[in-house]
C-alpha cells in the first residue's frame, strides 16, 4: 500500500468539473488580477464565518504583515506570540522591525499558555498573536481578557484553523483581526498562495483593502505605505469551486482524527479541548525514537512530517533575541518528538489501519 499525505489529487478529481469550469470563466473574461471572484470569493467566507469583513490576500504571510501593518505596529513594538509554530509567525513580527516575544505553550494543547503571557508584557507590547496549532483555536476568551486588561491587540494566526470554532463561533470571527493560509495543503488549499484576513472592525477592512494595494484610497492616490498583496482571481476561482464541499471535508477530518485517536490511545496526541473544534490541518503524535519511526514508516510508503523540529527561539535567525536552550522547556521537549502522520479528508479506513500497524 502507498499512502498519500494530503491527496490533493484526489480532491481535484472530486470536483474537477466546477474547477475547471471557475478556471476557463477566468480565462474567458481574461481579468486576472481583482476580477469579479475575487468579492464574490471575500462575499462567500464573510457568510460561511458569520464574520463582518473578509479581505483576501496573496498568502497567510502577507496576512499577518497586512494585519500588523493595519494596526500601527512599529519599529521597537512587542508582539507576544509562541516559539513552536510556523516561521511565519515571528518573522512577520520582525519583518517589520517589531520585536517577536516569546511564551511557552500549553503542554496539552500545545498552543499558547494563557497563564505565562502577562508576565511579559511591557510598555512596549501592542499586541498578542495566538497560533491555531494544527487547526485548533487557543484559549481565546483567556487571551482576549489579558488583551482588555492591557489595551492590547489580538491577532489571531489561524492560517491551519479555517473553519475551526471556538465555544460556537469560528475562530476567523474572533480577536481584533483574524488571518488565514489557503496554501494548497491547508483544510481549504488553492492551487498557489492565498490567504484572508477577517474582522468586525470597519476602520480596520476598509484600512486593509487599502494597503494590499500599495496603500492606495483611489487609483494612484497612496494614503498610506502598503505591499501588493492581492489574491489572484484564478486562485479565488478554484476555491470558490471547492468552498460548498468544505464543511463536509471537516466532518471527514474529524472522522478520520477520531479513528487514529481510537487506535492510538497509547500515544500522546494534542488535547482537543471540549469547546472547540479542530480542522485538523495536521494529526501530530508524539515518539521518543522519532527517527527510527519515521525510517520504518518511509519503508512501509507511508509519508511523515514535522511539524515542528525546532522551535522559533533557537532559529539561527532570531540568535539577536538572545534566547537559549531550556528557555521553553515545554516548546524543546515537544518539538523533539513530534510527528505528523497522513491526514486529509479521504484516508480510507484500511489505510489508517495499515498506518497504524505499522506504527505499532
Amino acid at each position: 500500500m502507498k499512502i498519500d499525505f494530503a491527496n490533493l489529487q484526489k480532491q481535484y478529481q472530486l470536483y474537477k468539473n466546477e474547477i475547471d469550469s471557475n478556471i476557463q470563466k477566468v480565462l474567458d473574461n481574461s481579468n486576472y488580477i481583482m476580477g469579479q471572484e475575487i468579492r464574490e470569493l471575500e462575499e462567500k467566507l464573510q457568510q460561511f464565518t458569520n464574520t463582518k469583513h473578509c479581505i483576501s490576500c496573496s498568502n497567510g504571510t502577507d496576512a499577518l504583515i497586512l494585519a500588523m501593518m493595519a494596526l500601527g505596529i512599529e519599529e521597537g513594538d512587542e508582539i507576544i506570540t509562541t516559539p513552536f509554530t510556523f516561521i511565519a509567525t515571528a518573522e512577520t513580527v520582525a519583518f517589520l522591525k517589531a520585536t517577536p516575544v516569546f511564551v511557552d505553550i500549553d503542554e496539552t494543547t500545545y498552543n499558547i499558555d494563557p497563564k505565562k503571557i502577562e508576565k511579559k508584557i511591557t510598555k512596549k507590547t501592542k499586541a498578542i498573536m495566538p497560533v491555531s496549532l494544527y487547526g485548533q483555536p487557543s484559549d481565546i476568551d483567556e487571551i482576549q481578557e489579558i488583551a482588555n486588561k492591557y489595551n492590547l491587540k489580538v491577532i489571531i494566526d489561524g492560517a491551519q484553523s479555517f473553519g475551526s470554532t471556538y465555544k460556537g463561533k469560528f475562530d476567523s470571527s474572533l480577536g481584533d483581526i483574524a488571518t488565514t493560509s489557503f496554501f494548497p495543503a491547508k483544510p481549504l488549499g488553492c492551487y498557489g498562495d492565498g490567504g484572508a484576513l477577517f474582522t468586525n472592525f470597519d476602520n480596520l477592512a476598509t484600512k486593509i483593502k487599502q494597503l494590499r494595494v500599495h496603500g492606495q484610497d483611489k487609483r494612484y492616490h497612496h494614503k498610506y505605505i502598503g505591499i501588493g498583496g492581492r489574491l489572484d482571481t484564478i486562485q479565488a476561482a478554484i476555491l470558490l469551486a471547492k468552498l460548498p464541499y468544505y464543511q463536509n471535508e471537516i466532518k471527514l477530518r474529524q472522522e478520520v482524527a477520531k479513528k487514529y485517536d481510537e487506535r492510538l490511545k497509547h500515544i500522546k496526541i494534542p488535547t482537543i479541548k471540549d469547546d472547540r473544534t479542530s480542522v485538523y490541518a495536521q494529526y501530530s503524535i508524539r515518539v521518543k525514537n522519532r527517527d527510527e519511526v519515521q525510517a520504518k514508516l518511509k519503508e512501509a510508503n507511508i509519508p511523515t512530517a514535522i511539524h515542528y523540529p525546532m522551535p522559533l527561539h533557537l532559529q539561527e535567525c532570531f540568535k539577536y533575541l538572545g534566547y537559549k536552550n531550556g528557555d521553553f522547556p515545554i516548546s524543546e521537549e515537544i518539538s523533539n518528538e513530534i510527528l505528523s502522520l497522513p491526514m486529509n479528508p479521504f484516508l480510507a479506513d484500511e489505510e489508517i489501519d495499515y498506518i497504524v500497524e505499522h506504527l505499532r
